[in-house]
């Protein structure tokens, strides 16, 4: 049976999944949930993940939801994945592992917060919280430090490797995410951080030609997005 892709492609771990699928060859059908819809509630997807969140596999009678354990999943149920991916060496493995663990605490803490603040409340016409999205900046802002001076401190991609690995995916997917932002708070936020962006690059170039396709949505909706805002504030970019 193939393998079932519950996802969005405005949703940064669903991006990871997919790019993830497509490197290596991964035979899936791809089942859109929009969120921004909010189709992760409705009884049927409810059926298949409890927790309404995207992404969510099925395979076979399989179910598994949760960006990071279904790329450690794929990467061990594909035999054709290459092994950098998911190295099979304990020491380098663990590595992997304590970046994805200090990801959703840290990066994804401070990514979402700014995000949610700055792009989705005043789109939706709701009072942004700015001692939240103050907090929020903070937050992603010593995380893009971390990243810039110990996850990238010793080679190209994460943790010292020379090939991405599945934490590259997640956390590249998360910065991308970033892009929904107003071109000046974007540019203001990450230009300090020059070695997180030329990974950003590093990555784009090592997923070709699937990381611009699947982030395709992503790139359309910041241009609405963008105009949307400069809509409401009365200003034209």
């Amino acid at each position: 049976m193939t393998l079932k892709v519950y996802c969005d492609r405005m949703s940064q771990p669903s991006r990871a999944i997919l790019i993830f699928c497509k490197m290596n060859g991964i035979d899936f059908e791809e089942i859109t949930i929009n969120i921004l819809k909010g189709e992760q509630h409705t009884p049927e997807y409810k059926a298949i993940n409890p927790m309404c969140q995207v992404p969510t596999i099925v395979d076979g009678d399989f179910t598994l939801f949760e960006s990071h354990s279904i790329l450690i999943y794929l990467s061990c149920k594909y035999p054709g994945v290459a092994s950098h991916w998911y190295p099979s060496d304990l020491v380098e493995r663990a590595k992997v592992h304590s970046v994805l663990d200090w990801h959703h605490a840290n990066l994804r803490r401070g990514s979402v917060g700014v995000i949610v603040n700055n792009v989705l409340l005043p789109l939706n016409g709701l009072p942004s919280n700015p001692q939240a999205a103050e907090e929020a900046e903070k937050t992603l802002e010593k995380a893009l430090a971390v990243l810039e001076t110990f996850w990238l401190k010793d080679g190209p991609f994460l943790a010292g490797r020379s090939q991405p690995s599945i934490a590259d995916l997640n956390l590249v997917s998360e910065v991308m995410e970033l892009e929904l932002l107003s071109e000046e708070l974007h540019d203001r936020i990450l230009s300090p951080y020059k070695k997180v962006l030329q990974w950003v690059e590093d990555t784009k170039s090592a997923t070709a030609p699937h990381f611009e396709e699947i982030h395709g949505v992503l790139f359309k909706t910041r241009k609405e997005f963008r105009e949307l805002m400069a809509a409401k504030s009365g200003k034209t970019e």
